[in-house]
């Protein structure tokens, strides 16, 4: 499950959204993958409001399939983070496809792949395109190992094996520091890695007590790290220690006008430390999708798989303390 809104992603209110096809073939089910453009009402910078109780249901418009037939079923796909939003690479089995939208969108051309080879049937899981070294880099999941690739050359440039004890649901780069990717999985942890050197991931989460089916990074505040679980609950978590402020706002003892006043502001400015800031138990099934809102930075959703979607707001004494 994916949430497919403006809210939640601005660069699929610009070319539609990547919506995966489940299809009966051969008392078979095959996942496929499709580009489809989102109404003008619903893009972002629109003034009309879609809750309307006046205006008619819209509908999307299909652009193009991605045609996988040759590769297996879809796994995921992913935007191209920066520019124009005519590039996306999919995940069909054990293949890596980047993609090509041409002028009009209605046909996505395949520019260039690879395939994951080894012993036994390999299959990604997930991936994440990552928005640092110029869009240049991907990561992807297939059993417990995490790789990453270089998407000019589609060669590996690096390899984490055994990265959790059980298979790898999900990752996500950190939007600030190019070489920080979290990732998590059936062994119930969340995992933080420097690219640069993966024998040891530099920080273990193991709060959830299942399978850890997403991780995400909030977009402009690289502490804040999402996660949601098929023990039914999301945990929102404070990783300031490994974030790109670490040490917090720097108080100007110029500013400060007596040694009370001065005792008192370092007391609020004392950095945070690494943290569970709070655990959502709303819903009463596996929780299988996580997102913050591209629009708000403090304000997130959770999907759980009975199709109960919730909003939640961070805590407004963190948000200040973060602000201020």
């Amino acid at each position: 499950m994916t949430l497919n809104s403006k809210i939640w992603n601005r660069k699929h209110t610009a070319w539609g959204s990547n919506k995966k096809e489940y299809q009966a073939s051969d008392s078979k089910v095959v996942t496929c993958a499709a580009v489809w453009r989102m109404p003008k009402e619903l893009e972002s910078g629109s003034h009309e409001s879609p809750d309307d109780s006046s205006s008619n249901a819209q509908t999307l418009e299909l652009l193009c399939h991605l045609d996988n037939t040759a590769h297996g079923n879809m796994a995921c796909v992913m935007w191209e983070p920066m520019g124009d939003g005519k590039r996306l690479i999919s995940l069909a089995d054990n293949n890596i496809l980047l993609w090509d939208l041409q002028e009009s969108s209605a046909k996505a051309v395949l520019s260039s792949s690879t395939a994951l080879e080894g012993k036994g049937q390999l299959k990604f899981t997930s991936g994440r395109w990552s928005p640092h070294h110029n869009c240049t880099q991907i990561a992807t999941a297939s059993d417990t190992t995490v790789r990453g690739w270089d998407t000019r050359s589609m060669k590996q440039i690096y390899c984490i094996e055994n990265a959790h004890g059980q298979l790898v649901r999900d990752l996500d780069f950190n939007p600030n520091k190019q070489y920080y990717l979290a990732s998590c999985g059936d062994d119930c942890k969340v995992k933080f890695w420097d690219t640069r050197n993966v024998t040891e991931p530099v920080k273990t989460l193991e709060e959830h007590s299942h399978w850890v089916w997403n991780v995400r990074y909030n977009h402009s505040h690289d502490q804040l790290i999402l996660t949601g679980s098929s023990d039914s609950r999301v945990i929102l978590s404070n990783m300031v220690s490994i974030s790109s402020e670490p040490f917090g706002h720097m108080v100007d003892d110029d500013d400060l006008s007596d040694q009370e006043d001065h005792h008192q502001e370092e007391k609020s400015k004392e950095p945070l430390q690494d943290s569970i800031i709070a655990t959502y138990e709303e819903h009463e099934d596996s929780v299988y999708a996580v997102e913050w809102s591209s629009a708000d930075p403090w304000l997130f959703a959770s999907l759980s798989y009975d199709g109960r979607l919730v909003i939640n707001r961070v805590p407004r004494a963190l948000k200040y303390h973060i602000l201020l």
